[in-house]
């Protein structure tokens, strides 16, 4: 498989999971955690995450049968993006496991901050998005999402 078809086929899809995971689970994450500790986020955070795979996976597999794309399977692009959706929101859900939802939110946004740190290294180097560029626009999407969800925690 050549590097063209590698990444219309499996690191397009995965990047879009693994950023929309990591991204869309930050605000129930964060609200959950401030409304009602680490056990609610954890379980709120889960929760999402695995809904966000399931719904991106079925997006992905339904909105484009690869062949006037040359994008391949639908199938395993949906599996491959619904995988990495999950992934992204587990990760930093897992933080809350630890019950001083203080401790729990700095471990979880220092998870956030190498989640986002690995999303940029991979759009640059498979699309060669400069690296100064990716590192801005995924930080500007976890603050912006952050913020929401702060602000909806302490509504």
């Amino acid at each position: 498989m050549d590097e063209r078809a590698l990444v219309l086929q499996y690191i397009q899809p995965g990047l879009v999971g693994l950023i929309d995971g990591t991204l869309s689970t930050l605000a129930p994450i964060f609200a959950a955690a401030i409304l009602s500790g680490s056990h609610a986020a954890l379980f709120v955070g889960l929760a999402t995450a695995v809904g966000a795979g399931i719904s991106m996976g079925f997006s992905e597999a339904l909105s484009d049968t690869g062949r006037e794309t040359g994008r391949g399977s639908a199938i395993i692009r949906g599996l491959v993006t619904g995988a990495m959706t999950t992934l992204g929101g587990v990760f930093h859900s897992l933080p809350f496991v630890i019950h001083q939802v203080h401790t729990a939110l700095v471990v979880a946004g220092i998870v956030v901050a190498c989640e986002l740190i690995a999303i940029s290294v991979i759009r640059k180097r498979f699309l060669a998005v400069p690296l100064r560029l990716s590192l801005l626009q995924v930080a500007l999407g976890g603050v912006l999402i952050v913020a929401a969800g702060v602000l909806l925690g302490n509504a």
